[in-house]
């Protein structure tokens, strides 16, 4: 399979001593646009805002 599951975790909770919130998404393995890590803003539930949510692996 071309796809692969990757977890998005949010960058600013750390910061700001709250939990992180997590997301579950595929990517493209293949894709020359995402060579890198992913990253996507995704609404944070504990931050009640719109933040940068990026790929660990």
């Amino acid at each position: 399979m071309a796809r692969e599951i990757i977890i998005l975790e949010c960058t600013e909770a750390k910061a700001e001593g709250m939990p992180t919130s997590r997301y579950v998404s595929t990517r493209n393995k293949k894709s020359p646009r995402t060579p890198g890590r992913l990253e996507k803003v995704k609404f944070n539930h504990f931050l009640k805002r719109r933040t940068l949510h990026r790929e660990i692996r």
